[in-house]
């Protein structure tokens, strides 16, 4: 399976070939469980311009990339763009990387800012429910419910509506600071780095998110049982 097509002339790299369905399957089962130790070595063998250890850095992020950059498009060959453009970055640029911050916060960063630059030339953002929606629940299950519905499916579904529905009224930087927090499990200072802002507007985006949502859901009109216990502080 083809990875990328700039690996062939690493001096003069060429637009990245789009990545099948197959080829992101495979990603998930071919990528290894590494750790930032693994992935700084791998760094160190890029900069060497070793394909195969390129290649390995690829699977390791496609699919934490691909989820990262499905919630906010529908659009397949759009997000493979911006993640063959994101780790083109990666094979250009690894001798800047100085192990201040793990890989991964890195390679988080890079792909955030090819993202609004991409999306936002294309206008290819997608609202919070298309946001909700592609992790099933996922998204409802980090953040504090209201009242627990893991057994109850039908409630648990209109939770996650209900929800959908306050996200949509989210800044985009507020939206993404809480995925990055809740999602992908990243500090308050790794947020920072990846979003190229303060602690301090990270702990403001987050804080202004809760209330927005605290405020706002109850005018949505709670799901059933959850009436009168909102709380997601």
């Amino acid at each position: 399976m083809a990875i990328l097509s700039f690996l062939r002339t690493p001096k003069a790299p060429q637009p990245a070939q789009e990545v099948s369905q197959e080829g992101r399957a495979a990603s998930r089962m071919l990528a290894p469980e590494l750790t930032d130790r693994d992935h700084q070595n791998l760094i160190l063998e890029i900069r060497l311009a070793n394909r195969q250890a390129f290649n390995q850095l690829y699977f390791a992020f496609h699919s934490k990339l691909t989820r990262f950059l499905g919630r906010h498009t529908k659009q397949g060959h759009v997000i493979e763009e911006v993640v063959n453009d994101t780790m083109m970055v990666v094979w250009q640029k690894a001798h800047e990387f100085r192990g201040e911050s793990k890989v991964s916060t890195w390679i988080m960063g890079i792909a955030y800012h090819t993202m609004l630059k991409s999306f936002r030339r294309t206008e290819e953002f997608v609202d919070g429910e298309s946001f909700w929606q592609s992790e099933q629940g996922q998204y409802s299950a980090q953040l504090k419910h209201p009242y627990d519905a893991s057994h109850h499916p039908a409630q648990e579904h209109e939770t996650q509506e209900w929800l959908a529905q306050g996200l949509r009224l989210l800044a985009e930087d507020q939206r993404v600071t809480l995925e990055l927090a809740y999602i992908f499990g990243h500090s308050l200072e790794e947020i920072a780095e990846i979003m190229a802002c303060p602690v301090s507007t990270v702990k403001a985006r987050m804080f202004h998110a809760r209330v927005k949502l605290r405020n706002v859901l109850p005018a949505l009109g709670l799901p059933n049982k959850a009436a009168g216990k909102e709380n997601l502080s």
